[in-house]
């Protein structure tokens, strides 16, 4: 095999680029990894989707999956709305909460005018229903 000639700081710059591309390598291995777990995950979630348009709900009043609902938090009376939406959708700074979180577990099944205690980690607070609607 030929011999190739190179400085000591040529040398030196490519034990360098050596050990970033190998390190950058096994991160980006890793990140694949990441990457096809997610794909599988999502593609398992799709497929087993039941969508629910809320629009075609007929709740009749009550809050159900996909409601939105206008509440008034009784100790601060602040008015908050909230969609109830899946646990991939929830996003509280858009109002969006997961159908599985305790206020809405609360609210489920509850009518405009109603009241629903949720037990949360400042304590127990109570929201009076003002508003069910499916948009």
């Amino acid at each position: 095999m030929a011999r190739i000639p190179m400085t000591i700081e040529g040398a030196e710059r490519l034990k360098t680029e050596l050990q970033r591309l190998k390190s950058d390598y096994d991160a980006a291995k890793e990140r694949q990894g990441f990457i096809e777990a997610r794909i599988r995950d999502i593609e398992h979630k799709l497929a087993n989707a039941h969508v629910i348009d809320p629009q075609a709900v007929h709740g009749e009043g009550r809050v159900v999956f996909g409601a939105t609902v206008e509440l008034e938090d009784s100790d601060a009376g602040e008015r908050v709305s909230y969609q109830i939406v899946g646990d991939d959708e929830a996003d509280i700074k858009q109002g969006k909460i997961s159908v599985s979180s305790p206020i809405a577990r609360a609210l489920i099944g509850k009518s405009e005018g109603d009241i629903a205690e949720v037990d949360a980690p400042g304590g127990t607070r109570v929201y009076e229903i003002l508003g069910v609607r499916y948009a």
